[in-house]
């Protein structure tokens, strides 16, 4: 066996345990590709477009309540009539500058993925705290390490 599907094999036996759904389909996913022979084709392509092919998913999703007539103006704009509405405006402004530096890092750096995924599933086992992904993670070890840097 192989060391990449032994790897991939453990990952999914650590979703598994953690309960992480999404890392056990993301594996799945990796090992049919692995095992039908398009690896080599289609990998390759995974790895430099998958995190904007997420980010893409993850924004559908975020506006699909605007889609359904769920959220309308009406409702922003009652929303921004109290303090906790502009905390959580700010929050996501905030989110979103630093899941770009997460962008920056994993696109240069993509031997961090690794890092991130285990402390994600650690979190996640240990802690009990939510599977929001590497690239957040990756965009707060960003910021650190260019505050680490400056300094």
């Amino acid at each position: 066996m192989s060391e990449p599907i032994l790897f991939l094999l453990i990952l999914f036996i650590i979703g598994f345990i953690a309960k992480n759904q999404s890392l056990m389909i993301a594996v799945a996913i990796l090992l049919i590709i692995k095992m039908v022979g398009m690896g080599e084709k289609w990998l390759p392509i995974v790895h430099e477009k998958g995190i904007h092919w997420g980010v893409t998913v993850i924004t559908i999703a975020v506006l699909a309540p605007i889609a359904t007539g769920e959220i309308g103006f009406r409702q922003l704009i009652a929303s921004l009539q109290s303090l906790s509405a502009w905390i959580a405006l700010l929050s996501g402004i905030f989110v979103a500058l630093v899941a770009k530096g997460g962008v920056t890092l994993l696109a240069t750096d993509p031997h961090m993925t690794a890092a991130l995924v285990f402390g994600t599933i650690i979190a996640v086992s240990l802690f009990h705290g939510v599977a929001v992904g590497p690239l957040i993670g990756a965009g707060i070890a960003y910021m650190v390490m260019k505050v680490i840097e400056y300094f």
